[in-house]
């Protein structure tokens, strides 16, 4: 085992606050403390007299999402209390995703508000010759995704023309089915159990067809209960079985673009359903959406446009 400093050159980030910068669309990646979308949050102008910092470095949150760790592979700018981390010798890519891993899974160390800018550099890591075979092995490079959108023109969104719409106008909303899972349900590899949490989808575990318990597919789901998702929603393909928490909503024209925006906007509205709220069936209906709207009505196309315009829209 080593000190992180023994591997790293360790540097404070520009310190930036995004009030203060230009946002743009294909600018240079602005990186804060968080723990989703690989730590960056906007894309910002080139800032005049200060440079961006290189690529291939690994970022970590001091404050915040502390340990939040991500492998940058563009160069970027930073919000306050982001550590770089740079090899002082050549790592693979793989090997610097290992890192940020191992790095975050220290996490659990800075509960109650501690923060780890004093301390970052003496984490105890291992060396690369000490790393498991897969971690040298696997690599993500072995994936060809392919980054082109289905269509080249970029669109933008301009909110000032949304319009606020009843949920209970838009979807056909109807109750999944199944009560208790542990008694109605048996193993299989049939159907999907969908549950009440955001992560995987929803995703629990493939079951034995229960007919009777079946909820179609193409439809978003809004979690009505459960630890930490309450409010959140997810897009089903295929057809499933889901808890009696969950509510389907379903829309003539609803399809895989158009249904992951909606999604993103629906879950903004995450933040009304904590301290113990519950979003069931009832609720859902009376609540209000603002979306793009053409006519007086939603604009579907506009919405599945928008994302097929998106970065890595091939691979929906």
């Amino acid at each position: 085992m080593k000190r992180l400093e023994e591997i790293f050159e360790i540097y404070n980030g520009h310190g930036l606050e995004l009030i203060n910068c230009n946002e743009v669309e294909d600018g240079i990646n602005y990186v804060a403390r968080t723990s989703k979308t690989n730590g960056i949050t906007a894309q910002i102008e080139l800032i005049e007299n200060l440079e961006p910092m290189p690529a291939n470095a690994i970022t970590v949150a001091l404050s915040g999402s502390v340990l939040s760790s991500f492998y940058q592979d563009q160069p970027f700018y930073t919000a306050y209390h982001v550590a770089c981390l740079y090899p002082k010798q050549p790592l693979a890519t793989e090997q610097m995703l290992f890192y940020a891993y191992i790095i975050e899974q220290n996490k659990y160390r800075y509960s109650f508000g501690r923060q780890a800018n004093k301390t970052l550099k003496n984490m105890l890591v291992p060396d690369v010759n000490e790393f498991p075979d897969y971690a040298n092995k696997i690599s993500i490079l072995d994936y060809q995704f392919e980054k082109e959108p289905v269509v080249e023109n970029k669109i933008k969104l301009n909110m000032d023309k949304w319009k606020w719409f009843n949920i209970a106008d838009i979807f056909t909303l109807e109750k999944c089915k199944c009560k208790n899972a542990g008694e109605l349900l048996e193993d299989g590899n049939d159907i999907v159990y969908v549950g009440a949490k955001k992560k995987e989808n929803g995703f629990m575990r493939n079951v034995a067809i229960v007919p009777e318990l079946v909820t179609k597919g193409n439809c978003i789901v809004f979690i009505g209960d459960g630890q930490g998702s309450v409010g959140y929603t997810t897009y089903q393909p295929f057809d499933f079985i889901g808890s009696t928490t969950l509510t389907a909503g379903y829309i003539q024209s609803l399809n895989q673009f158009n249904a992951l925006f909606l999604v993103s906007v629906l879950d903004l509205e995450r933040y009304r359903y904590s301290f113990g709220r519950k979003y069931g069936c009832a609720v859902v209906k009376e609540k209000k959406i603002k979306l793009p709207a053409k006519n007086g009505q939603p604009d579907f196309e506009f919405m599945e446009n928008y994302i097929k315009a998106l970065d890595y829209s091939k691979l929906i």
